[in-house]
């Protein structure tokens, strides 16, 4: 059997290197003032699930004071907890209390743009054209002899112009929606007060953030013509004015050093979009941030030839900064990967399968919530409750499906105890079919996909040869993904709808998504299922 070595660097092992961090999109998670909306104390009356589940840290999206026009990436002010979301002492506790429970806390930190009614903003429109509050975002006149044409050709993420003019005839630049106007980061009180927010919350407790849109804040000179239409195709694909720019990675090393002068290993985790691996590894280099989310990964089609080029190519630009690479199936942006994988059982054997691969591989894994009870999109939901601005762009783009809140019991109120009892509606309904799919009903399986997940996550850690390391690729038939990682831990995983035969069995069968036939010694992998196995008795 041919093997093909991808060998990362050698670094010390750090807890980010191969932490598997569970990201809690908090307006969803657990309500527990019965408001119907989640929020920080129901999240940290969820924090042993989490523990026991085997995340290693948290991810709580935006709970900071915002008007909500993008759902908290909006933000009004940076230093406080919006009273929908509880307050600033629900937030220590919950870092308290994660922390005695062996569980590190990440939060979003929101730096390319505010909110419209953020302070700052608001001084600068009452400035006028020329105040010196409006140098604080990127205020331009228009084209035209009198103004009325945008500056530039500059388009929104979430559908339509970049630009928005005000009634004094200047434009503001949003590059996502207009309560969103962008920051200019070519003003020093703007890095001094972002280096003061990040101390702020470090101060608290918390052990590093996420960074929304990484790839923002620093635009091109002279504000460039994109030159054509459909912009929001061109992210991640091709150089773009308005991103990837590299005067941001200034703005990242400078976070580094404030976040190095904290004990504990305090993390910086980058939202960025870079037309290459390459340039994606850029915001990885040791000086800068320490993780970045592979979301080439999350949008490879359920092929093996794709998945193992994804693989290769993540592993290989990672190492070329001695990063650990990092991997992710969904997030609150995207359509459950149950879903994208074909939805109904097909997708939920793929999803699990893929599960598998996820925890197998070098570096740090990201659990989106609900993908450990197997969750799908929803897709049916009542016109009246999407409210997602990306909607704009493209109806079908909307993000509300995979926002729907979790289901934790299989009995009582509609809100599946999402909400305490005698609440009767949450600020999305959740689907009646899902009490199967409940915490509660799935604790009572042990073949379910929750106990498929503890099961992988135990093993993650107790194991020697899964996390931070290497990968040796293994010969396999057509279809199928095979690989070592040391200490005697195998993976196989076919990716076909029928049976393949793979040869005998490496060893003592560990976890399997879904039933190999291993009669006869030989290992046949049942269709859209992986497989981990120990070599002899070591585990």
């Amino acid at each position: 059997m041919t093997e093909v070595a991808v060998q990362p660097p050698v670094v010390a092992t750090r807890w980010w290197r191969d932490a598997v961090i569970y990201q809690v999109y908090v307006r969803s998670f657990a309500d527990g003032n019965g408001d119907g909306v989640g929020d920080l104390p129901g999240v940290r009356s969820r924090l042993p699930y989490l523990a026991e589940l085997g995340a290693d840290a948290v991810w709580l999206t935006p709970f900071y004071p915002s008007p909500m026009a993008d759902f908290g990436y909006d933000v009004a002010d940076y230093r406080d907890v919006d009273p929908i979301f509880g307050s600033l002492a629900d937030a220590t506790a919950l870092i308290e209390e994660a922390h005695a429970l062996g569980l590190r806390i990440i939060v979003d930190v929101v730096p390319n743009h505010t909110s419209d009614r953020h302070p700052w903003f608001a001084a600068a429109l009452a400035a006028g054209p020329g105040g010196r509050e409006r140098e604080r975002y990127i205020f331009r006149d228009g084209k035209g002899p009198d103004g009325a044409l945008p500056p530039n050709d500059w388009e929104s993420i979430f559908g339509g112009p970049a630009w928005t003019r005000v009634p004094d005839g200047q434009w503001y630049l949003h590059l996502f929606a207009p309560e969103q106007p962008d920051l200019n980061w070519e003003h020093p009180e703007v890095h001094a007060e972002f280096a003061d927010v990040l101390r702020f919350w470090l101060d608290l407790g918390v052990d590093g953030f996420r960074i929304d849109v990484a790839h923002g804040m620093v635009k091109a000179p002279g504000l460039p013509d994109v030159g054509r239409l459909g912009q929001a195709e061109l992210i991640g694909a091709q150089v773009v004015p308005f991103f990837d720019q590299d005067g941001v990675h200034e703005i990242h090393r400078s976070w580094r050093r404030i976040l190095d002068s904290y004990d504990g290993e305090r993390i910086g985790v980058a939202e960025a979009w870079a037309p290459s691996p390459e340039r994606l590894a850029n915001y990885v280099r040791p000086d800068e941030l320490h993780q970045a989310f592979n979301f080439h990964f999350l949008k490879t089609p359920w092929d093996a030839t794709r998945f193992r080029a994804v693989v290769d190519e993540s592993l290989r630009t990672a190492a070329l900064v001695g990063a650990p690479s990092t991997w992710v199936l969904s997030n609150h942006d995207v359509k459950r990967h149950v879903t994208r994988y074909g939805g109904g059982e097909r997708g939920l054997r793929r999803a699990r399968a893929a599960a598998l691969l996820m925890f197998a591989l070098p570096g740090s894994a990201y659990v989106y919530q609900g993908e450990e009870l197997g969750l799908p999109e929803v897709l049916d939901l009542p016109e009246h409750y999407l409210r997602d601005p990306q909607r704009l762009r493209d109806p079908d783009s909307g993000r509300d499906g995979c926002r729907v809140p979790l289901p934790w019991t299989a009995a009582g109120d509609p809100t599946l105890g999402f909400a305490p009892p005698g609440i009767y509606e949450s600020w999305l309904p959740v689907p009646p079919g899902w009490r199967d799919l409940s915490v509660e009903a799935q604790q009572r399986d042990g073949a379910s996909t929750l106990a498929l997940y503890r099961a992988a996550l135990t093993m993650r850690r107790e194991h020697p040869g899964l996390g931070d390391g290497t990968l040796t690729w293994l010969d396999g038939p057509r279809g199928t993904l095979a690989f070592t990682r040391g200490h005697g831990f195998t993976f196989l995983m076919n990716m076909t709808p029928e049976w393949v035969e793979i040869g005998p069995a490496p060893g003592e069968l560990l976890l399997a998504s879904g039933g190999p036939d291993t009669a006869g010694g030989v290992v046949r992998l049942a269709p859209d299922s992986a497989t981990w196995w120990a070599a002899g008795t070591d585990r």
